[in-house]
């Protein structure tokens, strides 16, 4: 699997990054160490000691550094290792790689890619705990499939009015209409009308919901929906609504993939309501239901997986509905190709 590397990847959640505990995590095949220095500061290092490969995550946070507990070497959030006991000369190599790092939206961001390139007005605009407007929940699972799997689930929601008609009260609407798609310099967008949806998205009887959103490099989703009185898709012939139509409901979802190696994954996902459109019992009724919803696509791509391990060169056969999965997937690659040197590609 081709990674996207010049991009900026969600490693943890920020509240889950405890002061001075190391943490460890894999990214796209690179073993990383995330920790706060004590004066707060976010460094991300290559989880690999120089001297004899030790994991640093093992390590002890000291002052502004992180301390190998094998032998004691101490390093620098820049990577320079600035100690090494009993020994006065510091080689020039001896130096761990640093990676990039930003904490936004409740998430920690790191960036596997050319340093050179990180740019933090490139992470997309999630909704974090943070945001007063909102009433969030939160939840993670660890997957053991293809990061592209779970791209291709969520570049295309026809799969709710099979997967999830238990959990979403999902319904055949979803996989009887096509949503607009639409390319984004770094994302796909998708927009539709779904009407007279039940379920547990509103605490009303049926409504029309509009689904909008947006899925990001190297697999963020950003979905805000609304629900209307049924009729409304109707009368506004299918078109956006305008953002003065009042909404019987309100929602937000962030949810990011990260690719740890070429067989395992980590999904990360939020959900709740605005708050002029509920309050935390919705909530807790909202990530109920995303934690059963997504243990069914857990279930599902982890079974696709094996299936697929059983003849990796057998290709998938695209439907019409695959329009949205086929653009990211082309932008995936595209962008991953072009990161490597010209001789590789």
């Amino acid at each position: 699997m081709l990674h996207i590397r010049n991009a900026w990847h969600v490693a943890c959640w920020s509240m889950d990054l405890a002061e001075t505990t190391p943490f460890a995590i894999t990214i796209a095949g690179d073993p990383i160490v995330i920790f706060r220095s004590e004066s707060g500061t976010l460094a991300a290092l290559e989880d690999r000691c120089v001297h004899r490969l030790a994991p640093l995550s093992l390590g002890r946070c000291e002052g502004e550094t992180l301390r190998c507990m094998y032998h004691g070497l101490r390093f620098a959030a820049d990577g320079a290792c600035v100690e090494i006991p009993g020994q006065e000369t510091i080689p020039a190599t001896a130096r761990v790689r640093a990676y990039p790092v930003v904490e936004r939206h409740s998430w920690i961001w790191v960036w596997p890619g050319d340093p050179a390139k990180a740019d933090p007005a490139l992470i997309p605009p999630a909704v974090g705990f943070d945001d007063p407007d909102y009433i969030l929940g939160r939840g993670q699972l660890d997957y053991q499939a293809n990061a592209q799997l779970i791209h291709d689930n969520l570049c295309d929601f026809t799969h709710l009015s099979f997967v999830h008609p238990a959990s979403f009260g999902a319904d055949a609407e979803w996989a009887n209409t096509r949503p607009k798609v639409t390319p984004l310099p770094r994302g796909v967008r998708f927009e539709r009308w779904v009407r007279a949806q039940s379920g547990g998205r509103s605490r009303g009887g049926p409504v029309d919901v509009w689904s909008s959103y947006e899925y990001h490099v190297p697999g963020v989703l950003l979905m805000p929906t609304a629900s209307f009185p049924v009729g409304t898709a109707d009368r506004l012939g299918d078109a956006p609504p305008p953002p003065d139509l009042p909404r019987t409901g309100v929602t937000f979802t962030s949810q990011a993939v990260t690719a740890l190696t070429d067989r395992t994954s980590r999904y990360f996902f939020s959900w709740g309501p605005h708050r002029d459109h509920g309050d935390e019992a919705l909530r807790d009724v909202l990530m109920g239901l995303a934690d059963k919803a997504f243990a069914e696509d857990k279930t599902m791509i982890e079974a696709q997986q094996r299936v697929i391990d059983l003849d990796p060169a057998r290709h998938a056969m695209p439907a019409t509905f695959d329009k949205g999965v086929v653009l990211y997937q082309r932008l995936a690659e595209r962008l991953a190709r072009e990161e490597r040197p010209a001789a590789a590609r």
